[in-house]
């Protein structure tokens, strides 16, 4: 290599970072890490150096490498994670978030040139995941995943993986019945053109035989792809409930009826293109609208990031015991980033526990040797040993998310357009059609029969029940391109219905780590000793803060130390009296500086005033998007964290509208008040102390700044950088519903003039076969357009 040329290049050749800190080289290349190089070394060995002209820098940064998978040794895990297993081989499924380039999909699907006992490898580039099949007599689970690992893509496994694979149902046949009708409806389209044209009379057997075929295509689309309407409709009847399924259920009977006792009576054609094409284009907008983020998981609780297993502590030795098995008494070992899967005693370490996702503080917590370590909990420091006092299944943490309250009871909460117009329409349909029968059949009653049925054919609302899944499938796509996924189209209608908008702070409007420390005061080196000797002593967070902002240093030693809960701390430390605390506790107040937008820790040396900590979080550069909602909604802020902040705050929000130190419990009791209130509530929040709240709104959403990690059961999820956004979807929402609106009166419009000939009973297949694919194409057209000019009006696109 020349001189210079390492200077030039700054980024890695495997991951793209940075490496301005650090270089490692191979082959003329540079790395970030060692782990970039090894997975190089690995490829370039493998002949596999391809992965690299796919893309630049496709690989994933192994700077973090190094995890521990002691737990797939174990037969009881392993069994509960692959999918199929014989005395030969194995198959198992992975969710693995690093998948994002073909360059990925190529490497992973070349694991059996890495590994000869894999025998394929297949992603799912949507899902993100990987289905492997191996030959378990020469590879076990836990070296398919290190192998996985060493190339940089870790699966995420999760305990709730476990629950999936021992309630895994049926697949969906929705794509398998939408191929059944689309088959008979294009056969069906061709055998009935002649019909349409015309038929010589010589060919008239051809029009018996026709009529036959079109018949027996009919009998696979209606007993077979349209059998969820007919069960819909009846589970909707039997439970008094009147939805759009029920008009389409008659429809499709109809025109079946119709078309079976004239094609057997040789009176007429039937309806069989007419009843082939509603069921096709019916079950395509089902499809559409079931549309959603296979990436993502909408549907989260405590087990989607508690860990499989936990290494347990027994004569000394550390072995891995799956989660189910812990028992009480047993000593488990916890690591740096880890999750205390149940309710323990320390026993040994320093703990230093992030509860954000269980309490909303955020500031972690230290906790005491002999002192109880709640579920739920991430360890941010070193590794600990602790003593199980409570089995998984009773913690804290479980019990809580257990709780009934938390239980959703409002599973049908979310009232759509559509819902809501079938009701009056499926009455409205009826009346006329009981109608022109009852008014023709005094003149002649097959008439008055052909009219009944025509009317229940022309206005089946075929056209209103696609405007909304094809305007609200358009609306996701726009939104998903703007960092905002929807669980189903049902959340945007839902949306534009909201008046009321509950927040959470830690993690919500303020950035995850983001607590900034400012020491304000002209402190000497040894007065700064004093301070960290004093706050070292001390198990509250912000004494931790304060250490970790001082630094490592040197302790002195400390001859008398006195803690007052929530005030301060005295100490006696190298002959000089410390004191450390509230502005009240410490005292001078002529010399303090008020600072009502942090939190204050005041200092005092030998009864000398000498300066204050100021600690405060940063927020998210979209909160100011909170206060334009302001405008047109109520806006409350509910933490669990300290006032502390409120005078900061007080811009965004009402003074009067944020309430803090506020358990799970009172989120889900303050939004069920407004609702009883009859306002329509919006939750938004991050983590599991945000749950229960979040089940009970009428709309919830989870924040994250990384959609792959972990965020609670929801209705949506929001990326953190879209925040400033917010304003602009609701206005969104509201014109997705104005489209939804506009594409009905369209549709009634097309029912009018099919119901002139109708009412008439003089309808022909040929008007019913033009007029159901017309208002169709045109409802599906003007959707599309519409929503997506909305888009552009929006600077959505």
């Amino acid at each position: 290599m020349k001189p210079g040329e390492i200077k030039e290049q700054t980024r890695c050749y495997h991951c793209g970072n940075d490496c301005a800190d650090e270089q490692v080289e191979r082959d003329d290349k540079i790395f970030c890490c060692r782990g970039c190089r090894e997975v190089y070394t690995i490829l370039s060995a493998s002949g596999l150096c391809s992965y690299y002209s796919f893309n630049d820098h496709p690989g994933v940064s192994q700077e973090k490498a190094g995890k521990r998978f002691d737990y797939l040794r174990e037969p009881s895990i392993v069994k509960d994670l692959v999918d199929y297993s014989d005395d030969r081989s194995s198959i198992v499924t992975f969710y693995i978030p690093n998948i994002h380039c073909s360059s990925c999909i190529w490497l992973l699907e070349q694991l059996n040139k890495l590994n000869p006992a894999v025998y394929y490898s297949r992603i799912d580039f949507l899902r993100k995941q990987i289905v492997i099949r191996f030959d378990n007599r020469q590879a076990s689970l836990y070296d398919v995943v290190v192998l996985l690992d060493h190339i940089g893509y870790e699966p995420l496994i999760s305990l709730q993986d476990v629950i999936k694979k021992q309630t895994t149902g049926r697949k969906d046949k929705l794509v398998r019945k939408i191929a059944v009708a689309g088959f008979c409806f294009g056969n069906v389209m061709l055998l009935s053109f002649p019909g349409y044209f015309g038929l010589s009379s010589h060919e008239q057997s051809f029009k018996i035989f026709f009529g036959w075929l079109n018949l027996a295509f009919c009998l696979p689309v209606v007993f077979y792809s349209a059998t969820d309407y007919f069960r819909s409709a009846w589970t909707n009847l039997k439970n008094k409930v009147l939805n759009i399924d029920l008009p389409l259920a008659i429809g499709i009977t109809v025109l079946f009826g119709r078309t079976a006792v004239e094609v057997v009576t040789h009176t007429g054609p039937g309806f069989a293109d007419t009843c082939c094409g509603l069921v096709f284009f019916l079950l395509v907008g089902k499809f559409v609208q079931r549309k959603t983020y296979y990436h993502l998981s909408f549907e989260r609780d405590y087990r989607s990031f508690f860990p499989v297993a936990v290494q347990v502590i027994e004569d000394e030795t550390e072995k891995p015991l799956p989660l189910s098995d812990i028992r009480v008494g047993q000593r488990i070992l916890i690591r740096n980033n880890e999750i205390v899967p149940a309710d323990a005693i320390l026993l040994k370490g320093e703990a230093k526990i992030d509860f954000s996702f269980v309490t909303g503080e955020s500031v972690p917590v230290c906790k005491v040797l002999g002192e109880v370590v709640y579920a739920g909990g991430r360890q941010t420091g070193e590794a600990i040993e602790l003593e199980v006092v409570k089995p998984v299944s009773q913690s804290y943490l479980t019990s809580l998310w257990n709780n009934e309250a938390f239980a959703r009871t409002q599973d049908n909460r979310i009232q759509t357009f559509s819902g809501t117009v079938s009701k009056y329409f499926t009455v409205v349909l009826l009346a006329i059609a009981f109608g022109s029968f009852f008014f023709w059949l005094p003149l002649d009653f097959h008439r008055a029969l052909s009219a009944f049925t025509a009317v229940l054919i022309i206005a089946c609302p075929c056209a209103l029940a696609l405007s909304t899944p094809f305007t609200m499938s358009a609306a996701l796509s726009i939104l998903d391109k703007n960092f905002f996924y929807l669980k189903n189209t049902d959340v945007v209608e839902q949306m534009a219905r909201i008046d009321t908008i509950v927040l959470d702070k830690t993690g919500t409007i303020t950035v995850a780590g983001g607590n900034t420390i400012t020491l304000n005061g002209d402190l000497s080196a040894y007065q700064k000793r004093l301070v960290y000797t004093a706050c070292s002593n001390s198990a509250h967070p912000l004494s931790r803060l304060i250490c970790q902002f001082l630094g490592d240093s040197r302790k002195l030693n400390t001859a008398a130390y006195f803690e007052v809960p929530g005030r301060g701390i005295t100490a006696e430390i190298d002959g000089n009296l410390v004191n450390v605390g509230s502005q009240k506790f410490v005292k001078p107040a002529c010399q303090l500086n008020k600072n009502s937008d942090a939190t204050e820790v005041h200092l005092a040396v030998n009864d000398k005033y000498v300066g204050y900590f100021s600690i405060s979080q940063r927020y998210r550069e979209g909160i100011s998007a909170v206060k334009e909602l302001g405008a047109s909604h109520k806006i409350f802020l509910l933490s669990g964290d300290h006032g502390h902040e409120r005078g900061a705050l007080s811009d965004v929000f009402n003074p009067d509208f944020m309430f803090f130190e506020k358990s799970p419990q009172d989120k889900l009791d303050f939004v069920r008040k407004l609702q009883s209130l009859g306002r329509k509530v919006m939750m938004i929040g991050d983590g599991l102390n945000d749950a229960g709240a979040l089940k009970q709104s009428d709309l919830g959403i989870a924040i994250t700044d990384d959609v792959n990690n972990f965020s609670p059961g929801s209705d949506a999820i929001l990326d953190g950088r879209s925040l400033n956004k917010l304003p602009v979807f609701f206005k969104f929402s509201r014109d997705a519903v104005r489209v939804i609106s506009l594409s009905f009166l369209i549709s009634l419009t097309y029912n009018v003039i099919g119901l002139s000939y109708a009412v008439s009973g003089r309808l022909s297949p040929l008007v019913a076969a033009i007029l159901m694919p017309l208002s169709t194409v045109t409802i599906i057209s003007f959707t599309s357009i519409a929503i997506h000019l909305a888009a552009k009006r929006r600077k959505l696109l």
